[in-house]
């Protein structure tokens, strides 16, 4: 899969934060696709035994959520742990692993923020403009943000807001169960974004995307 755009990664901490600001700028955040035929999963692992982490691509045929491809690379932690820089840790071997991606997907999924970011690029924002390919943000928790928690059934959501901005939604996955945080990442509303995690997510809280991407950084450290 080929990258649209680049950049350095070996950045200083300002540096990087400049760059956010500049890259959100590119942002699209009403839909620019039309047929989804094949989505992917990123998630990211760090090894308790070295400075390395994992990063797995997962390749899912929508209809049955079935992988179909897979792409799993170890590297090296090349930037500090700094809450709202976490893209500048994570992408690099995750830009590798897409590299290695034969099927090309209509929709990526990350384990991670989007516009729900203190300068509205998170890693879902990041990713999708360095491939140019419609992105979702769906975290496990919270980043940044306000919001009043939804109802019990799934499909309940509600606003996640900063400084009177909506920047996500609060979403029920299934009944009763904690809710997750979607953002936009790149080229796709929030309302198709929800809607796209709810389709991914017949049986569990968390997308098949997520859940399969995991188990596979997982399983490749240990």
């Amino acid at each position: 899969m080929e990258q649209i755009l680049n950049h350095p990664w070996e950045i200083s901490e300002k540096e990087a934060i400049v760059l956010q600001y500049s890259l959100a700028e590119k942002v699209i955040k009403q839909d620019e696709f039309t047929e989804v035929n094949y989505v992917a999963g990123v998630d990211v692992a760090y090894s308790k035994r070295s400075d390395s982490l994992i990063a797995a691509v997962v390749i899912l045929e929508v209809n049955s959520l079935k992988p179909v491809e897979s792409v799993v690379i170890e590297d090296k932690v090349r930037f500090p742990y700094v809450p709202g820089l976490f893209s500048f840790r994570e992408l690099p071997p995750i830009v590798k692993a897409f590299k290695r991606i034969k099927i090309k997907p209509d929709l990526i999924v990350c384990d991670g923020q989007g516009i729900a970011h203190p300068r509205r690029f998170g890693l879902a924002c990041h990713l999708g403009v360095l491939l140019d390919t419609p992105t979702i943000g769906c975290g496990k928790t919270r980043l940044i943000g306000t919001f009043v928690e939804p109802e019990s059934q799934r499909g309940s959501y509600s606003p996640l807001i900063d400084n009177s901005e909506v920047i996500g939604k609060v979403l029920r996955t299934q009944n009763n169960v904690k809710p997750i945080f979607v953002s936009i990442g790149h080229r796709i509303s929030l309302e198709t974004s929800c809607k796209w995690i709810l389709e991914l997510s017949p049986k569990y809280r968390l997308p098949e995307t997520t859940r399969q991407a995991d188990h596979l950084v997982k399983t490749t450290l240990t």
